[in-house]
């Protein structure tokens, strides 16, 4: 996959890509939201051995780029059923809140529901994320579930997440 748009582009990661992923992954910053406060223990070999799994049948995990530089990361998993599951990251603290991740977002539910033709996208993200319920609850996707305490993070405390889901028929492509 390779979309553009303005000065944005989303590709495919590839093995060349792991060590840039594990900066990112085993740093607890840029994790912290995911339950990761302290990073993830994964080495860029495992990294580059898994992104090499990648195939449009199963799943994906993508680079996004300003400029031509690297800012974050996205995902997108087949669930069957023609249901994807997707993620999304902005990892350089620069690009944080500048209105790249509903942007990048546009690009890849548009590619998912035109050229991989899924009748459904799900997500979720931590109840405490405001900022990235917003940018969904925006793009039109539905609030199906609050999952209360529904998981420990690194450090033990319970987290809860809210679960969403957008149909391709309620999409509207605004890219």
């Amino acid at each position: 996959m390779y979309l553009e748009f303005e000065n944005l582009v989303v590709r495919n990661a590839t093995k060349e890509d792991a060590h840039l992923l594990g900066k990112w992954w085993r740093d607890g910053k840029v994790m912290a939201h995911a339950g990761f406060p302290l990073g993830l223990k994964i080495k860029d070999e495992e990294i580059a051995a898994s992104l090499e799994k990648d195939t449009d049948d199963t799943r994906r995990r993508l680079i996004l780029e300003v400029d031509e530089h690297p800012v974050g990361e996205m995902n997108w998993t087949n669930l069957g059923d023609s249901v994807a599951e997707i993620g999304i990251k902005i990892c350089v603290e620069s690009h944080q809140g500048q209105g790249y991740g509903p942007k990048f977002l546009k690009l890849l539910i548009d590619y998912l529901f035109t050229k991989m033709n899924f009748d459904k996208i799900v997500l979720d993200t931590n109840l405490k994320n405001i900022r990235a319920q917003h940018t969904y609850e925006k793009l039109g996707f539905i609030k199906t579930e609050v999952k209360s305490d529904f998981w420990k993070d690194q450090l033990g405390q319970l987290q809860s997440s809210v679960e969403y889901e957008l149909e391709k028929k309620d999409w509207i492509s605004s890219t």
